[in-house]
Formats: C-alpha cells, sequence, structure tokens
C-alpha cells in the first residue's frame, strides 16, 4: 500500500500518540488532523488541521486513527469506512451498542479493515505471559486475580475533571477506560460466561462516573471441565499505580506486571519469587507494532488480531457488568 494520506481524529493524549508515531512510520506521507475545538495552536507533525468531519472527508485519507472521545467513535467511523477508509479504533470501540453491527456492516460492504486499539495485547510481556499458561507451565488454571488503578488527577496532564476519563457523555469511567484488562482476559481465558460486580463513585473525584468497580468474571467452560473464575479490580483513586495479573494455577502461581514488564513464579515448596522474563517497557513499542500490525492487515487482506468484534464483545461484557452492579445479581454475558 502506497500510503499517501492519514487521518489523526482526537488530539488528546492518545491523539498526539498516534500522530507521533505516524510521522515517525510514515515520514513523507501526509498527515491530517480533526479536532473538535478551533484553535491557531500549531500542531507539531500534521500537515493539515481540520476543524469538520466533511473537511477531513474531502482530504480522503486511505486510513485513519480514531481518538476521539468513545461516544463519537461510531458516528466518525461509519462516516470514514463509508468513503472507504480502513480505520483503527482506539478502545473502547463506543460507549454503546448503537450502530455497531451497521458500521460494521459498511465496513465488510467497502472492504475496509476495522480495527480496535488494546494495544496491550501487542506488549511482548502479556504475549509471554500468554504462551507460559498456554504451555501449562503452572498446570491447570484454578484462579485468576486482575487489577488496574491510578489516582485519575495524577494521569491526566491537564485538569482531570475535563478529561474523557471523568464525565458520562464523553463515555468516561473505568469500565470503558480501563477495558484493556477485560480484553486480555478473554484474550488468555477465553469468552465470558456470567458476571457479578460492584461499581460506583467511592471517592471525592469531581466526575460523574464510577471511579471503581469489583468485577467477578465466570468463563465459559475450559479444556479442563472446569469454569475458570476471575476477580477483576479497576479504579480511578490509587495513589500507587498498578497493573498486575496474577493467575494461580496447580503447579505454581504466574505474576504479570504491567508497569515493569516482568513475569515472576512462584513454585510449589519454594519461599520467594522467582523472575522467569523480563523485558523494558518501551511507552511506544506497543502501539508501534499496532501500526504495522493494522498496515499488514490492510496490505494482506487478512483479519486484525483485535478484530471488532472482539471490541464487541467487550462492550457486551462491560454491559453485563453495569447490569449486574445495579440489580445485585449474577448476570449472563450475551
Amino acid at each position: 500500500m502506497d500510503l499517501k494520506k492519514i487521518l489523526i481524529v482526537g488530539l488528546g493524549s492518545i491523539g498526539l500518540k498516534h500522530l507521533r508515531i505516524a510521522r515517525e512510520i510514515f515520514p513523507e506521507s501526509i498527515i491530517g488532523v480533526l479536532r473538535h475545538k478551533k484553535t491557531n495552536e500549531v500542531t507539531a507533525d500534521a500537515d493539515k488541521i481540520f476543524f469538520d468531519l466533511s473537511q477531513a472527508l474531502k482530504f480522503q485519507p486511505q486510513i485513519a486513527i480514531i481518538c476521539s472521545p468513545a461516544s463519537e467513535h461510531v458516528k466518525i467511523s461509519s462516516a470514514l469506512v463509508g468513503q472507504g477508509v480502513h480505520v483503527l479504533i482506539e478502545k473502547p470501540i463506543s460507549d454503546n451498542q448503537k450502530g455497531l453491527e451497521e458500521l460494521n456492516c459498511k465496513a465488510i460492504k467497502n472492504n475496509c479493515v476495522l480495527a480496535v486499539g488494546y494495544n496491550l495485547r501487542f506488549l511482548p510481556s502479556l504475549m509471554k505471559f500468554k504462551n507460559l499458561i498456554d504451555k501449562n507451565l503452572i498446570g491447570n488454571a484454578y484462579s485468576v486475580r486482575s487489577e488496574v488503578g491510578q489516582y485519575l488527577p495524577n494521569w491526566r496532564k491537564t485538569d482531570y475533571r475535563d478529561s474523557v476519563s471523568a464525565k458520562k457523555i464523553l463515555g468516561g469511567g473505568v469500565l470503558l477506560e480501563l477495558s484493556h484488562e477485560l480484553d486480555y482476559l478473554r484474550w488468555i481465558f477465553g469468552e465470558v460466561e456470567s458476571v457479578q460486580a460492584e461499581i460506583g463513585h467511592q471517592s471525592k473525584l469531581e466526575i460523574d462516573v464510577e471511579d471503581t468497580a469489583h468485577i467477578i468474571l465466570k468463563f465459559k467452560e475450559s479444556k479442563n471441565k472446569s469454569n475458570l473464575v476471575a476477580s477483576l479490580n479497576l479504579d480511578f483513586i490509587r495513589h500507587d499505580k498498578a497493573r498486575i495479573c496474577h493467575v494461580i494455577g496447580g503447579k505454581g502461581t504466574l505474576r504479570w506486571n504491567g508497569l515493569t514488564g516482568d513475569i515472576d513464579l512462584f513454585e510449589p515448596d519454594k519461599t520467594k519469587w522467582k523472575n522467569i522474563y523480563k523485558y523494558k517497557m518501551d511507552q511506544d513499542g506497543s502501539y508501534k507494532d499496532e501500526w504495522l500490525h493494522f498496515i499488514d492487515c490492510i496490505n494482506k487482506k487478512i483479519t486484525p488480531k483485535i478484530s471488532f468484534q472482539d471490541g464487541i464483545k467487550v462492550l457486551n461484557i462491560i454491559e453485563s457488568i453495569k447490569i449486574a452492579s445495579s440489580s445485585g445479581k449474577k448476570v449472563l454475558v450475551k
């Protein structure tokens, strides 16, 4: 593919990252940026700036990266796909189910690649973690404990109260903003059968969305004829930033640290953890690999590792979690 025109939609922190990476990988391409607010600010690495979707469509990009608020993803993606543009949608694919199937059908009709930006799947440490579990390093998995958390005001460089994370209308809250965990747990352990949950606003943060979620995920029957159960905690309130997953098996416990790139093993009859894998974290590495994979899917006409259907399944789980929390009951995931 002779990539001449690229469009980046949205210029928040993730949009700026994608813009920088696009310029690095494709130095000769013309890169346009669609922003929702008019400004005279000069945008480094961008060749053209648009403030209206119709202007961006006239630019006729070949690919687009959607980094706008989740509530705008479907509308913008649908317009681009309708013009034959290949689209990578940053997670989550949307804040609700409306228009998703129509968007998928339109992409199929126009031979467009639709990919979803769950970039953690491109982390070497997480890929290794999955590989070790698949190879039964710790035997059959009996239990999973996963958590991610970071104090929202420290996460956002601007006023957190104005961020996407803080506003329901933009698709904020821990369930959508921290949905990476739901994606990688599905990827490693299979489809989720049912959920139980308690979600809420526990802190004094000035936001109108949930800042905490305590979730129980029951996976569909595995190859060892058991239903694996995982506990998942998501939050915007902890000051000790964390992204970690423990898998407890018949032959030991495996621990992945998503912040350091470490994988540790605790073997039976041992008294301490043993580091068995370490990958020096590269803040841009997984995003660059995601970009290259996206382009490869277009060139080879293959399905992305994280497909549009994967994005829909994560959203299905999120909606089931909300119902479970409000009803106080176990909810089957559709």
